[in-house]
């Protein structure tokens, strides 16, 4: 009798079938969720900072560029419009130069929040550079295809992990020209400004090598720092506070994309590094970055958007508590 073999000859294909299905099941279970897409962000930087786009300055055919990739970058991620694009344009003179800039773009979008969608964390970064000077390059690698590398994601990050909070991400123009787009936002907000509770700040992310990061801001607003502390207790590098008074060598208030919303009495936290040989010259190229402290510093500042998110309600009670010391 070989009954025994016939039974299994006609149940081998149903094994087989059983087993190939297990094995689709394997290669089709999705990847485990990274906060930082590390190829993703290390292209934006390298082709933000790239020759091809001669260094961003704004109203030339780099800086043009460069907005329509970021430009196509919210597309990608389906972030929400405010109206029917997210070329947002404005006229500037610069106070430095004495140029007249017309039709400069900030590229705004946001994640709608899923508690309070009419309250607003507003996250910036300049995307605008020198350009060329001299027949030079100054390519602005961390000055600051850093922050717009940083910006997109955040972006990116929100889009998969829905926030409290309504979070508006803003590419800023003309930050090289004496802070045109964030003065141009807060001059024409397209929410509220009482309904943007604070803004995050991210210029010069990507070159230190002694693995620290400055929050910049917690003079103005103390209550911020113990947020800010405890959020990045466990972060893979150095979150050190200062820079935002006259007892440092420095006073970062006013010289970033910040410093406007501050003027209007908005809280903020400024992330950057300390000024370095590259700063504003040519030789601030994706090659003079640090991959590993940028990819580290995203990640760290993501981390602290969350939880500024998660505790905004702390925030507004502690705005509304306070004075803020008066912009210089």
């Amino acid at each position: 009798m070989n009954r025994p073999y016939q039974n299994f000859r006609y149940l081998l294909p149903v094994l087989l079938l059983a087993f190939l299905g297990a094995c689709n099941q394997i290669e089709e279970e999705p990847e485990p969720y990274s906060i930082v897409d590390t190829e993703q962000v290390l292209a934006d930087l390298e082709y933000l900072a790239s020759d091809e786009l001669e260094g961003r300055k704004t109203n030339t055919e780099g800086n043009r560029m460069a907005q329509e990739y970021i430009e196509e970058r919210f597309e990608d991620l389906g972030l929400k419009m405010f109206g029917d694009s997210y070329r947002h344009l404005f006229d500037h003179s610069s106070p430095r130069s004495e140029e007249e800039f017309v039709d400069a773009v900030n590229l705004i979008a946001y994640v709608e929040g899923s508690t309070n969608p009419d309250r607003y964390i507003v996250v910036t970064a300049h995307y605008d550079h020198l350009g060329v000077r001299e027949d030079e390059i100054y390519n602005g690698a961390d000055d600051n295809a850093s922050g717009t590398g940083g910006l997109m994601a955040a972006a990116r990050h929100f889009t998969n992990v829905e926030p409290e909070n309504s979070i508006i991400f803003i590419a800023l123009d003309a930050e090289e020209q004496g802070l045109g787009g964030a003065r141009y936002f807060v001059d024409n907000p397209v929410v509220p400004l009482d309904q943007i509770v604070m803004n995050v700040n991210m210029d010069m992310i990507s070159n230190n090598f002694e693995n620290e990061l400055y929050a910049v801001g917690t003079y103005h607003y103390p209550f911020l720092k113990p947020m800010i502390a405890e959020s990045t207790a466990d972060a893979p590098i150095n979150v050190l506070f200062g820079y935002d008074s006259d007892e440092w060598p420095q006073d970062w208030t006013m010289s970033s994309d910040h410093g406007p919303f501050h003027a209007k009495g908005i809280p903020f936290v400024y992330f950057g590094v300390e000024d370095h040989p590259h700063y504003h010259a040519p030789t601030d190229t994706y090659e003079n970055t640090n991959p590993d402290f940028y990819l580290m510093a995203v990640e760290t500042i993501i981390g602290v958007l969350e939880d500024l998110d998660t505790q905004l309600d702390d925030v507004v009670e502690a705005s509304e508590e306070m004075e803020a010391e008066p912009a210089e």
